[in-house]
């Protein structure tokens, strides 16, 4: 991976967590009520504003002319934690 662009790897890795959220959502769609389908649907929030103590999610910047307001905010399951390996394993050994 030494040889490939930031950007390259940044939307592979970005395209594998979203096609293996989505396939997690469907999966989980798909099954019936119980502790597979909580498995499959159980995720983990990352909220850069809420770590910063704002409950909105966002980091307002007020400059009384203009204001900034920043926010990223990222659900990761179970399949998105698999697609991000699938995409990291595809852009390490197929060049």
């Amino acid at each position: 991976m030494k040889n490939r662009d930031i950007s390259l790897i940044a939307i592979g890795l970005f395209s594998g967590a979203v096609i293996g959220g989505v396939l997690g959502n469907i999966m989980g769609w798909m099954l019936p009520e119980g502790v597979v389908k909580d498995f499959f649907l159980t995720s983990l929030p990352l909220d850069i504003g809420g770590r910063v103590g704002n409950e909105m999610g966002v980091i307002v910047i007020d400059l009384n002319i203009i204001t900034l307001k920043f926010g990223l905010s990222m659900n990761f399951n179970f399949t998105s934690v698999i697609g991000l390996g699938t995409a990291y394993y595809i852009l390490r050994y197929f060049r």
